[in-house]
C-alpha cells in the first residue's frame, strides 16, 4: 500500500497556492487526510481506493509555472467537493434535510449510485457507514469543507480573469482502468487514457477543448471527449465561456502512472507528468479569445 504521507490530525481542509497566469488547476478528490469524525464502517484500505490517488503529485509542477493550485486534503468519500451541496442522499439521513434537494434526474443518477455529496457506498457497493447520519453532521461538513473549497476555486478563477481578461480552469481527476459497478452509468467500460469534459461545450469554448484533446493525442494518448465523463459541479459552476471563463474536466487513466492494487506509482508516472507539464505550457501559450 502506498505511504499515506499527507494524512495528519492537524490538516487544514485544503491547500491553495496563488498563481500569476490565466490558468487555475484544482484537485478535489486526491485528499488523504481522514477527519476524526468520519466514523466509517468499511475498511480504510477500501476507502483509499476511492481517492484520485497521486493526482496532486502529477501536477506538482503547477505552482512553478505560475498556475494557481487548489487541492482538497480531505477524501472524496467523506465529502465530494465535485458535487452540488443539494446532492443529498435523503435515505442516508436520520431526520429530514432542512434545505432544498437536487431534482435534476441527470444529476441524481450519481445519488442513486450512492455517490452524492456524501457517499453511501463504495464503487463495489460496500456500505460506507453502519448508521444513518444526522442532518447536522452533513451541514457541518458542508460548512467546514465544501464551502471553503469552492470559495478557494472561485477566488482563484476570479483573480486569474481579473489579471488577464480570461481564465482557463482545469479540474484534475483520475479514473480506474475499468469502470466499477457503482462508479458510473457504464460499469465495466474500459476507459481511454484521457477523458476531456466540457459538458458538451457549455463550460469551455469547444475549440479550446479540441486543442487540448488534440495535444494529448499528439503525445500518443487515446482521448475521449465528453464520454463517459462530461464534467460535474466544479466545471458546471465556474465555467462560463461567454465571459471568457473556461472550465474543463480532465480525467487521466490510473494505469498510466500507478499500480491500482498497491496504489504505488510506477515508471510511467514520469513520462505522464512530463506530458502534463507540456500540456500546461501549451495552454499558457493560448489565448482563447483568439481561437
Amino acid at each position: 500500500m502506498a505511504d499515506d504521507s499527507r494524512a495528519g490530525t492537524d490538516a487544514a481542509p485544503l491547500r491553495a497556492l496563488p498563481g500569476s497566469t490565466p490558468l487555475v488547476f484544482d484537485s478535489p478528490h486526491s485528499g488523504t487526510w481522514y477527519p476524526p469524525d468520519f466514523d466509517h464502517a468499511c475498511d480504510r484500505a477500501l476507502l483509499r481506493r476511492a481517492e484520485d490517488t497521486h493526482v496532486e503529485k502529477l501536477y506538482a509542477f503547477a505552482p512553478d509555472l505560475g498556475i494557481a493550485w487548489i487541492e482538497a486534503l480531505f477524501p472524496r468519500s467523506y465529502l465530494d467537493a465535485n458535487r452540488s451541496e443539494r446532492e443529498i442522499d435523503s435515505e442516508m439521513l436520520d431526520g429530514a434535510w432542512p434545505g432544498a434537494l437536487e431534482t435534476d434526474p441527470v444529476i441524481l443518477s450519481k445519488v442513486r449510485l450512492g455517490k452524492g455529496l456524501i457517499w453511501r457506498n463504495l464503487d463495489d457497493g460496500e456500505a460506507v457507514y453502519a448508521r444513518r447520519l444526522r442532518p447536522q453532521e452533513v451541514q457541518e461538513r458542508i460548512e467546514s469543507y465544501w464551502r471553503p473549497y469552492h470559495a478557494a476555486v472561485a477566488q482563484a478563477i476570479e483573480a486569474a480573469h481579473a489579471r488577464h481578461g480570461y481564465s482557463i480552469h482545469l479540474n484534475c481527476h483520475s479514473m480506474p482502468a475499468i469502470a466499477a459497478t457503482f462508479a458510473t452509468d457504464y460499469p465495466g467500460l474500459a476507459h481511454a487514457d484521457f477523458v476531456v469534459g466540457d459538458r458538451d461545450g457549455t463550460t469551455a469554448d469547444p475549440r479550446l477543448t479540441a486543442r487540448l484533446a488534440d495535444f494529448l493525442r499528439g503525445r500518443g494518448y487515446d482521448v475521449e471527449v465528453n464520454f463517459p465523463y462530461k464534467g460535474v459541479e466544479l466545471v458546471r459552476r465556474y465555467g462560463d465561456p461567454a465571459r471568457q471563463r473556461h472550465s474543463i474536466q480532465l480525467e487521466v487513466n490510473r494505469k498510466l502512472y500507478m499500480d491500482e492494487d498497491t496504489l504505488e506509482l510506477h515508471a510511467g508516472s514520469e513520462r505522464l507528468q512530463a506530458d502534463l507539464r507540456a500540456m500546461a505550457e501549451m495552454l499558457l501559450g493560448l489565448d482563447p479569445r483568439g481561437l
